[in-house]
Formats: C-alpha cells, structure tokens, sequence
C-alpha cells in the first residue's frame, strides 16, 4: 500500500477581535417583530401580484407572436418631430375575406372591397397613461398624397390630390401614415388595422356593447334598424350601426360621431366588466382582437401591457372624442369629385394639442350661455345650396355667407333660381332628411318647407324677399356636432346595463 503522505501542519485559526459595544445609550432599539398575520397577508398578496402579472404577461407574449406585422414606417424621412405620449393611427378597412356568406348575407356586406380606409383615426394616449384622445379623420378629406414609388409595379407618382381613404389603396399602410403625418405634423408611433372580423369578435366576447339613440336609425345600405330607444349590440348589428351612411343628411360625418358614441360604449363595457383585471378574460378578448389586425413590429407586448394597464385607470370621463374641423363641404376638385376641405387654422390647433400632449376640453368653449336656438341636428352636418330666388343683386351671396358663418355647411357657390319673383323663403328637402330640414327652418323664421322626394342630402334654399338675417342654432346633443370635443360620459347610456 502506497504510504500516507505527511499532513501539513493546521494553520492555528485567529479569532475575530470582539468590537467594543457602544455605550447603552446609544444602542439602537430593538425592532418589533411584525405580526404573523400581516406577514402571511402581505406574502399573500406578493404572490398574487407576481402571479397575476406572470399569468398577463405569459398571456401577451403567447398572442404577440400571431399578430400579422406590417412596416408602416420603412424608409420614412423628415418625420415630425416626436411629443410627448403615445400616438397609434388605427385604420379601419373594408377586408371582409373571412365573412361568413351567411353574414354577408344578413349584414349587407356583399360587394367587392374597395381596398381602402373606412375608418382613420388618431388615438392618442397621454404621458402618464390617464387619458385617451380620439381624433376622426372623415375618410373623404382632400389630401395631397405625396411622391412616393408603387412597391409592386415599381411606378413612380408625383404628389397629386385624393380623397384621404385613397392613400392605403395606392400605397397601404406605409403612405397612408406618411399622408397622415404630413396633413397633420404629429408623429405616428405605432399603426393597428382592423377588419370587419375582427371587430365583430371584439364585440361578441365582450358580450355585446350597450348604446342608446333618441331618434330611430333605419339604413336600407347596410340593413340597420333601430327604433329609438336603449339597444345592446352585437358583433353583426354593431358593424351596422359604425359602417351606416345613409341615416340622416350628416352622411359620412354623422356615421364618425355614431363611431366615436360607440367606441366611448366600448371602453366603458370594456372598464367596468372586469376584462381588464382578469387575465385569462383579457386573454380571450385580447386573442378576439389581435387574431385579424396588422400592426408594426414596434407595437408588441410590452405595448400591450402597457396599454392593459392605462386602460385599468380609463373611464368614460377618461376618454374625450372630437373629428378635424371641416372648413369647407363639397369642395370639388377635377378628377376626383366631391371633398372636404379642413378649417386650418381650427385644425392646426387640435394638433398642437396632440403634440403638447394637453386635454383636447382644455380648448372646449363653455356649455350653455348660448342664446343659439336648439336644434336636433347640428348645422354642421346640413349641406345647403343657396339660390336667389328675386331680382336682388347678391342676395343669395349674403345668404350663403350668414348660413356658413352659423356653422351650416353650404356650398360657397350660390346661384341664381329659375324663378325671380319669390316673396317667401323656401326650403326643399327630400323627406329622407326631415330632420335636418327643421333645423335648417330654425335657422331661417318664417321660410317655407317644401317636401321633394328625390332631392337627396343637400338641401336647397331660395333665397326670397322675405329674408332679413340668419337665426344662430345649435345642437341640442353636444355629440352631434362633428367638431365638438365631448367627453365618453356624455355619449355613453346612463344608468346601469
């Protein structure tokens, strides 16, 4: 056997110098033990906690991974400069590839699409993730498009006129952001586009959403029918109700406030039904609403998370909803048609607000202490052509400028009537459009109404020798008015579900 090697000899251990004890004087009091039941609960609620947020962030990160991505920003140059908050541009398209032919059927939703917008708007989350922002861009605003190459047949095209919902057709989502931040000088940071699909999911597994209408709404273009009243919508009759043209004269600025009414209902049942605090129900809306969106690699889920967790704290009153001022209805322009012109200066300061990150009811003039006359639709979503029915020079000019400056949408181009002898002012309307005939009346004491079937949405006025001025009116619900900045407590249904 190998002999033992010879232990090297123990290095003797030094002990530790004991340190002087302070005086007893200064010696630090003793602390209290806590007691055991606080310990258990505040150990009980870290795990709850730790597994909740486990739990919500493995559910993100699972739905992350199918959303279909785009590039929205590639190659962008001269961007404006980035404010303060988060501004997402959600779009709206008219895809209806996974609509059963039973829904298209019930729904009115045949046609081929047009591949365009429906829906733009500008969703903007402040700093500090306690307010929400919504900015309807009408879908028919002039837009110059700017230079830009076709990616699939490699053309190139020069800035040229459109409609603002033409831009996704010519270039998708990449020119449609840049047409969007060039009209309005706010950065885009993230880009979500919804389907039909998807929108009518989101409805159903929140189990419909809850609006209210004063009048009935009947659309024979999409099929919606609602008598007046308090209605829950789902899925199918929800995309009625957001897509109808053709309820009243308001035409596509009308169907933007109906939008807006019900995206307030939206993050009301949203806030108050306890999704947002139950992870696995998060999971099931949230997996509703990403299963058929695009969005850009940027918006993932930490952006999620983020957002679930602002929108704990939204609220009806949380949430404020207004559409770009419209300077001009109508506004024709050669080889497109029919557009409308926004007010500058009234847009330049909604989007500065955007920017500076400030509440939009910051600029909201007062309510009441108006002696305008109420009427039940806002005179900004009134079309009028005005004619001068006497042989008075440059009346109907006077007309038409009195009726514009109290907010009606004419047509800046009166003409002369084929009569010239008219004593009584008259307006002819298609009955379709009754009530914005009478708020049109209002405006105009002691004119004359004249049902015309067939006349359409722009309503007529000749000018008659009668006229003296024009009466101020305005709406009696806030919501009506396309401009207006409301609040989602004033257009969500009051009282309980």
């Amino acid at each position: 056997m190998p002999a033992t090697p010879p232990r090297s000899p123990a290095r003797p251990q030094r002990r530790p110098r004991p340190s002087p004890q302070p005086p007893r004087a200064q010696a630090r009091p003793r602390r209290r033990k806590r007691p055991r039941w606080a310990m258990r609960a505040v150990t009980t609620l870290s795990v709850v906690v730790l597994a909740s947020a486990g739990i919500g962030h493995a559910v993100v990160t699972s739905l992350d991974s199918g959303i279909a991505r785009v590039d929205p920003f590639k190659d962008m140059k001269n961007r404006p400069q980035g404010g303060h908050g988060m501004n997402v541009l959600l779009v709206g398209t008219d895809g209806r590839d996974r609509i059963t032919e039973l829904e298209r059927r019930k729904y009115r939703l045949g046609g081929a699409p047009c591949h365009c917008t429906d829906t733009i708007m500008i969703v903007h989350v402040s700093e500090d993730r306690e307010r929400a922002s919504v900015v309807s861009l009408p879908r028919d605003s002039y837009a110059q498009l700017p230079e830009h190459v076709d990616e699939t047949t490699g053309e190139h095209h020069g800035p040229h006129p459109i409609r603002i919902n033409a831009a996704y057709a010519e270039g998708g989502p990449q020119l449609t952001v840049r047409t969007v931040e060039n009209m309005t000088h706010v950065k885009i940071d993230h880009y979500l586009e919804v389907d039909f699909t998807s929108f009518m999911k989101t409805v159903d597994v929140l189990g419909g959403v809850r609006i209210c209408t004063p009048e009935p709404l009947k659309d024979s273009y999409t099929g919606l029918d609602l008598p007046a009243g308090t209605h829950t919508l789902m899925g199918g009759e929800a995309l009625q109700y957001v897509r109808s043209r053709h309820v009243d004269g308001a035409s596509d600025l009308g169907r933007m406030k109906r939008q807006q009414r019900f995206l307030a209902a939206l993050i009301d049942r949203a806030t108050s039904s306890g999704v947002l605090l139950n992870p696995l129900r998060f999971r099931d809306v949230t997996r509703a609403v990403l299963g058929s969106v695009r969005a850009d690699e940027g918006f993932g889920t930490d952006e999620l998370l983020d957002l679930g967790r602002a929108m704990r704290h939204f609220s009806p009153s949380s949430s404020e909803f207004t559409t770009v001022p419209i300077g001009r209805m109508g506004y024709l322009v050669p080889g497109i048609g029919s557009t409308l012109q926004w007010d500058r200066a009234g847009a330049e300061k909604l989007f500065q607000s955007l920017r500076d990150d400030k509440p939009l009811t910051v600029n909201r003039p007062p309510r009441g202490g108006s002696r305008a006359v109420p009427v039940g639709v806002a005179p900004q979503q009134i079309r009028v052509q005005v004619e001068n029915g006497t042989g008075t020079d440059g009346l109907a000019r006077r007309v038409d400028a009195a009726l514009a400056a109290t907010g009606f949408a004419t047509t800046r181009h009166p003409v002369t009537s084929a009569k010239h002898s008219v004593r009584r002012t008259v307006i002819v309307y298609d009955p379709r459009w009754d009530r914005s005939a009478r708020s049109l009346a209002a405006a105009l004491p002691g004119s004359e109404l004249r049902a015309k079937p067939g006349q359409g949405a722009m309503l007529k006025v000749i000018a008659g020798a009668d006229f003296k001025d024009v009466r101020k009116v305005k709406a009696d619900d806030p919501a009506q008015d396309a401009s207006a900045v409301v609040r989602g407590d004033e257009v969500v249904c009051s009282g309980g579900a």
